[in-house]
């Protein structure tokens, strides 16, 4: 495999693309960057790709970063230190404006205005990564294939049903070449099925490989081309296709060490308050889909110096006790009764109150007799004594609160909460 060449083998950079707004997880990337958005209690969503990046023994990585990205440079800073001794890094990357007076203006043009980066490294092979899904994948196998296909670029695909092709960018595949892009179509109407499953078909990931000179190349051309929205997906995969070097690798044949047959493929794109919610519900789950217990490719991220959890009072009605939850260090449940939620550190959760099916960020303190159901409160959200929160879903509009059509609740970081 490509990452286990000898000095002789490719030189392979990763970048991870890690500006994006996440207009559509409002309120949660009101303060920060979509990347930055906490997931599974004690990790961030950028924990996954670098993760994964670095499991696959990529260890020269950029983050671009551009949208709210304090949280995000603080913690990419703080907790991926790698060794440099070896040269090993991962750096953020803000835009510069190196190249004219414009912020990034796509993920295509982000490259574009970081080809900088890419000259100081001279590498042979470009991995490009979205910062924002959940997953785990072995790139070094997608390196593998890009290099024996002799393709200028890969593109990572998962199978979906044909139904759902109206979500995502569809790969058409070659008949006579299955791993060849013959068409490369934006949420299409009028999807076509896979050659060996007409029911299926092979959605983007949002994950690349790329030729290094081919990168260059394609986002320079990006950039004069009049009209182009400066996209990965919707203009440089496109140009790649037009020229007939475009090939495609089924996310289904990666093999990732400590996988099971039922998280084989796993990959959720978190971008909407109901995809995040339902990958928390999924991780509580008692067989979750996506099993945080795989040692043998594990999700790192800063592990903070707090106390383990505690849970005080069992006597009466006056039980503390979290049943089919997550609960993360720091965390005390006091007297209350938590089921099927996920608790993030440094939460307090105060006798007599209920929660159920909830998601609650950092610090959030939950007072006496509170009841909360499928709601998601983001940090520093103290909720006062016997105030309810995804009961009365017109109380909490009244209150400002977002309220999703499915009746996920969602309260804003440090927003404050009335009875």
């Amino acid at each position: 495999m490509a990452r286990r060449s000898a000095a002789g083998g490719p030189k392979v950079l990763a970048i991870v693309l890690a500006g994006g707004e996440g207009k559509r997880l409002m309120p949660l990337t009101a303060d920060r960057a979509k990347p930055a958005v906490p997931f599974g209690g004690i990790y961030r969503l950028i924990d996954l790709a670098l993760s994964n990046v670095v499991n696959s023994e990529y260890r020269k990585v950029v983050v671009l970063t551009q949208y709210k990205s304090h949280s995000l440079d603080a913690h990419v800073t703080k907790t991926w230190r790698l060794s440099t001794l070896l040269g090993n890094y991962i750096t953020t990357v803000p835009a510069q404006q190196r190249v004219d007076k414009n912020w990034y203006l796509g993920s295509a043009d982000a490259i574009y205005q970081s080809l900088n980066l890419v000259h100081d490294e001279r590498p042979d092979i470009v991995v490009v990564v979205g910062a924002d899904h959940v997953y785990r994948m072995d790139f070094s196998q997608m390196v593998d294939q890009h290099i024996e296909s002799g393709a200028a670029c890969t593109v990572a695909a998962i199978r979906q049903p044909i139904s759902m092709a109206d979500q995502f960018g569809v790969i058409e595949v070659d008949p006579d070449d299955p791993m060849r892009i013959a068409a490369f179509r934006e949420k299409p109407s009028d999807p076509q099925g896979l050659p060996d499953n007409p029911g299926e078909i092979l959605a983007s990931m949002g994950n690349y490989v790329f030729t290094a000179s081919a990168l260059e190349e394609a986002v320079v051309r990006d950039h004069e081309r009049e009209g182009s929205k400066n996209d990965m997906g919707g203009d440089i995969v496109p140009d790649f296709v037009s020229r007939g070097e475009a090939a495609v690798y089924d996310f289904g044949i990666n093999e990732v060490p400590g996988a099971t047959e039922r998280d084989r493929g796993y990959w959720r794109d978190v971008g909407t308050i109901e995809s995040y919610y339902d990958a928390h519900m999924d991780l509580i789950s008692i067989h979750p889909v996506f099993n945080l217990y795989n040692y043998d490719w594990p999700i790192y991220t800063s592990h903070s110096p707090y106390p383990p959890a505690k849970f005080v009072h069992g006597s009466g009605d006056r039980i503390g006790e979290a049943l089919n939850s997550a609960v993360s260090p720091g965390v005390v449940v006091s007297g209350a009764h938590v089921y099927a939620s996920v608790l993030s550190p440094l939460v307090k959760v105060h006798s007599y109150a209920s929660l159920q099916g909830s998601v609650l960020l950092d610090n959030v303190e939950v007072h006496r007799h509170a009841q909360i159901r499928r709601a998601i409160i983001d940090k520093n959200v103290v909720v006062p004594e016997g105030a309810q929160i995804g009961i009365d879903h017109e109380h909490d509009r009244a209150r400002g609160f977002h309220v999703t059509e499915t009746g996920i609740v969602v309260v804003g970081k440090g927003q404050t909460v009335t009875r």
